[in-house]
């Protein structure tokens, strides 16, 4: 990975929180994403996942919403991910936003978000939470009622598989339906064959390296287009 990434401080909400930063060299002024982890917390696959990024010519930010929790068995992360309470996390979110803004190198008006599971729920909220994003593109998140969907301020790149037993084609199907009715740009693909957790190429027993190699293009031209 060419750009080195490290932790950093900021205050959010009358705290403080933390997350993993990469910047870049060079004066920019470059886009910048919010990476948002997934229900295991911030661990190296989502820290990878910001290099990547990095590498694309993004200012990446990835926060930590269980603050030095991680979790590696199932159990834990469902306990972690329970217990995260919804209007903090959005909190420490708008946090991160803020700090990425400030930062002499990053466009302000270039910032998106991504996430993935219970990651990709929050990337999907803070669209609809925060006009600063510009960008949104969930991974397999949890969808909204229509009350909050209908405060989209982005375009949404939604990424759904077809094999998922939490994100189901309901609320898939309510998202395209709701995107429609409120006149959203965006668009919703769903992988064929694919499993809740496809991209994560840690994990053997539900990557699909196919599906997975076509999304990062689809996902880095969407931002391309739109960052």
């Amino acid at each position: 990975m060419a750009n080195q990434g490290r932790m950093v401080d900021f205050s959010t909400d009358g705290r403080t929180a933390r997350g993993y930063l990469i910047e870049l060299d060079g004066p920019g002024p470059h886009p910048a994403l919010i990476v948002v982890h997934e229900w295991w917390g911030l661990n190296d696959h989502i820290k990878d996942i910001a290099g990547r990024f990095a590498d694309q010519g993004y200012v990446a930010l990835a926060p930590d919403l269980y603050e030095g929790k991680l979790a590696t068995d199932p159990d834990t992360a469902g306990k972690y991910m329970q217990g995260l309470d919804q209007k903090q996390a959005l909190a420490t979110l708008d946090g991160a936003i803020n700090h990425i803004k400030s930062l002499s190198n990053v466009a302000a008006g270039r910032i998106g978000v991504t996430g993935f599971c219970m990651g990709g729920t929050y990337a999907l909220l803070l669209a609809c939470h925060s006009s600063d994003i510009k960008a949104s593109v969930p991974f397999y998140g949890d969808v909204p009622t229509e009350d909050v969907l209908k405060n989209l301020s982005a375009p949404v790149l939604f990424i759904g598989a077809e094999n998922d037993f939490w994100i189901t084609k309901d609320k898939i199907d309510r998202l395209r339906d709701a995107m429609q009715k409120f006149n959203k740009p965006g668009e919703v693909k769903v992988y064929s064959g694919a499993s809740h957790a496809f991209f994560n190429n840690t994990r053997p027993d539900v990557y699909n390296k196919e599906a997975a190699a076509d999304v990062w293009q689809r996902v880095t031209g969407f931002f391309a287009s739109h960052l």
